[in-house]
């Protein structure tokens, strides 16, 4: 049984919090412990992309798991939000005397996985707009040019994100669950998503799907600004 692997990771692991995975193996359910990349005083856990990588590899990913080595079970709002955010189950179980906790996402953020791209309609800003709105945060909508084509010529990310309640985020501030990131080539930055948990990014690239996807090297070699609304500050 995963939990009794993943208890003994958060008992190991004290008095930091435990972090990892419940994946789907072989028809068995796998629990696939993580490094937490957060600091040992935090009281907050930040999974290692590449350990996340590792389990994709092995197995679908059903659930995420952490500990409160505190002895509260109680999710902090946090956690509320990332679980909305990633679609997943999530576990919270308590060292010292093995007692769970279980979350599930509200049914509402699937309706932001998956769409279709259209121009103007359902693409990369008005996912954001939506993803926002979810958590009663109401940002403005603008005009596009006729054509993407147009838009990638002069994109209007850059220019509007102060007016939309944004500010840009200093080199050593970390990343938190809400935060937008503007993405692009040579300094073109032509595409927005927002981290939804610690190390995922929902965004809808065009002609595909919009999806959640690992905030890893190659989006973390794209960013261009890294942006935090008003609200969640």
């Amino acid at each position: 049984m995963w939990r009794k692997s993943a208890l003994q990771h958060a008992v190991e692991a004290m008095p930091s919090e435990s972090c990892g995975l419940v994946i789907v193996k072989r028809g068995r359910q796998v629990y696939w412990p993580c490094q937490n990349l957060a600091g040992a005083d935090d009281g907050e856990f930040v999974i290692d992309p590449e350990d996340w990588a590792a389990a994709e590899d092995e197995g679908e990913v059903i659930a995420i798991v952490h500990s409160h080595p505190s002895g509260d079970l109680e999710p902090s709002q946090q956690d509320k939000q990332a679980c909305l955010s990633s679609a997943l189950p999530w576990w919270i179980v308590e060292p010292k005397t093995g007692q769970w906790h279980q979350m599930k996402p509200g049914v509402v953020s699937q309706t932001l996985l998956g769409r279709e791209w259209v121009w103007g309609e359902t693409d990369c800003w008005t996912l954001v707009r939506d993803w926002y709105a979810q958590q009663g945060i109401d940002l403005p909508d603008w005009e596009r040019p006729e054509t993407p084509e147009e838009f990638e010529d002069q994109p209007l990310f850059d220019s509007l994100w102060q007016e939309a309640g944004f500010r840009e985020l200093a080199a050593d501030e970390p990343l938190q669950v809400g935060d937008a990131l503007l993405f692009g080539k040579a300094g073109v930055l032509d595409h927005v998503g927002v981290l939804v948990e610690p190390q995922m990014v929902l965004h809808h690239l065009k002609n595909k799907l919009s999806s959640r996807d690992l905030y890893g090297k190659a989006l973390i070699e794209l960013t261009g600004r890294r942006l935090r609304h008003a609200s969640q500050d």
